[in-house]
């Protein structure tokens, strides 16, 4: 298994899950595009397109940093152009850009809305498009969607409708994708965390200071995405995982060592289908 020489394009890859992703693969010497908003620090969330591009060069890879806005189609195009002319092409397309608002429906104004299905569903089938002929040239082409199982469950959508449908919107481009691109040989699959990750979203948007000690760190995901980017794409597409039943079905049997507080309990993720048992000696809640 490695990553060596492969290009990754990853969308919000300048913290949180999305650099997580990048640094793994890094240290195989991958190549990664950094996609995303954050030019100049922000006064509260940590990261930026030029100190990703650091840690990841400092990793062991190469890295692109490019301001990237995906609901830009100008811009995703010309970034996509740039990478592929940077690295001579394009191996792996990361849609890990997301933005969240867990509003009731008369909560939620048409700005955030727009926002969310112009971020998630769009932004995703934008990226994915630009980066289709090229991903058709690759070896082993994989496209991964930070994106949850498509369970319809009401209790995923009552809460929350604009939300739920800005993230199944990406889900749908795996089940549409996997089928339409089979031939091609490019690999579409889903991944979603069993439990809260600890990004700038559950510390801002969610759950405090207090709820990061109730999370597993990004690593998790950045662990469970390496060994989705191993399988042979014309073998493993159309998936929709959970990262830990993923992992212990790769033969990961310690799961503590992803906690952020060892003590604490887990915090379960919203989107995880009530069938999707945790693996031996996970406990949740």
């Amino acid at each position: 298994m490695s990553l060596k020489g492969k290009t990754l394009f990853i969308t919000g890859a300048s913290r949180g899950i999305g650099l997580a992703i990048a640094l793994r693969a890094a240290r195989d010497g991958a190549n990664v595009v950094v996609a995303a908003k954050t030019a100049e620090a922000h006064p509260k969330l940590p990261g930026t397109i030029y100190s990703a591009a650091a840690e990841i060069e400092a990793a062991g890879g190469k890295a692109l940093p490019l301001v990237v806005d995906v609901r830009d189609e100008a811009n995703v195009q010309e970034a996509v152009e740039k990478a592929v002319a940077t690295f001579g092409g394009i191996d792996i397309c990361v849609n890990n850009a997301s933005a969240i608002s867990l509003t009731s429906t008369l909560s939620t104004d048409m700005k955030r809305y727009d926002l969310m299905h112009q971020i998630n569903t769009r932004g995703t089938f934008l990226t994915t498009k630009t980066c289709i002929p090229y991903l058709k040239k690759s070896e082993n082409p994989h496209v991964l969607m930070l994106s949850p199982p498509l369970d319809m469950s009401p209790r995923w959508f009552g809460p929350h409708v604009a939300y739920t449908m800005a993230k199944f919107g990406m889900s749908m481009c795996v089940l549409g994708m996997a089928e339409e691109f089979k031939s091609d040989g490019i690999a579409f699959n889903a991944l979603w965390p069993r439990t809260g990750i600890a990004t700038a979203a559950i510390q801002f948007a969610l759950a405090g200071e207090e709820g990061l000690r109730h999370c597993r760190t990004p690593e998790i995901m950045a662990d469970a995405a390496y060994a989705i980017f191993n399988k042979p794409s014309r073998e493993f597409s159309g998936q929709f995982l959970i990262d830990d039943t993923f992992l212990y079905g790769e033969g990961v049997r310690e799961f503590d060592h992803y906690k952020v507080d060892p003590t604490a309990a887990l915090m379960p993720d919203f989107f995880v289908p009530e069938d999707s048992v945790p693996p031996p000696g996970v406990k949740i809640g």
